[in-house]
């Protein structure tokens, strides 16, 4: 869940006000980590203790109510940022989620990955020649290396690239490419061991009608034996249960892959 202490629009205390209005048992706290260009939705150099202190005291708080943990979601940008416990190890977290909101071309340059789709548009036009494929080739590159080299607890939405696909139908989730990436970055989750969270923050947002990772790739990891844990990526007090009942069995059921 994200609050005011990055770029959520509730509080923590309304988060867990919300929480406990739903009948959660516990609910975790993952604040956007600090990015070295110093982005205005993240922690900023002079909050993470702060924000950790806060998280902290409505713990002790609602012990007797709820169990709230403290984490952190930590970008993986190709030789600038790291999801790693060494990295957070002075701040005392109860978890690391690793995740991916931006891709690194050739020359450097970033490109926003969920942001706003015009941005996602004139990255790839701009940084890839308006080569989707090559880009998308580079986004699931980098959640192989941050898998396979980081060391934290769960893999964030790792499918990201399809949050606007259904606006921009940029690339075929059905072509064999993409699924060859999907194949290998399974891989590499799995020889990781790390969780991996299907994400219901998209529904939330308006942006599709699926979880992430999608069915396919939902199957594909099974198939591995990953286990998953279930994340609502909240950036509301609403949100904070979105679409639950849709994806609270996301390791009990079976899909199919097309072939």
């Amino acid at each position: 869940m994200h609050t005011t202490w990055c770029d959520g629009k509730n509080t923590p205390e309304e988060m867990v006000a919300a929480a406990l209005e739903k009948g959660f048992d516990a609910i975790g706290f993952s604040s956007h980590a600090l990015l070295p260009l110093g982005d205005p939705w993240t922690l900023q150099p002079d909050t993470a203790d702060a924000y950790v202190a806060d998280i902290r005291a409505l713990a002790e708080k609602y012990k007797d109510r709820i169990k709230i943990l403290c984490g952190i979601e930590a970008d993986f940008i190709t030789g600038k940022a790291r999801p790693d416990r060494s990295v957070y190890a002075c701040l005392g977290l109860d978890y690391l989620i690793g995740s991916i909101h931006e891709v690194v071309a050739p020359n450097g340059a970033r490109v926003p990955v969920d942001h706003k789709p015009e941005l996602l548009s004139e990255g790839i036009a701009r940084q890839f020649g308006g080569d989707a494929q090559a880009f998308i080739r580079c986004y699931f590159a980098a959640q192989r290396e941050m898998a396979a080299t980081c060391d934290f607890d769960v893999i964030g939405h790792p499918d990201l690239v399809r949050k606007f696909n259904g606006t921009l139908n940029y690339f075929d989730e059905s072509a064999d490419w993409y699924r060859e990436e999907l194949r290998l970055t399974a891989d590499a989750f799995a020889a990781s061991g790390k969780l991996v969270e299907v994400n219901t923050g998209g529904i939330s947002r308006g942006w599709m009608d699926d979880a992430y990772p999608s069915p396919y790739f939902r199957q594909l990891l099974r198939e591995h034996g990953i286990r998953f844990i279930l994340s609502s990526d909240a950036h509301s007090a609403a949100a904070i249960d979105c679409a639950f009942d849709r994806f609270g069995n996301a390791e009990n059921y079976v899909e199919t892959p097309a072939p």
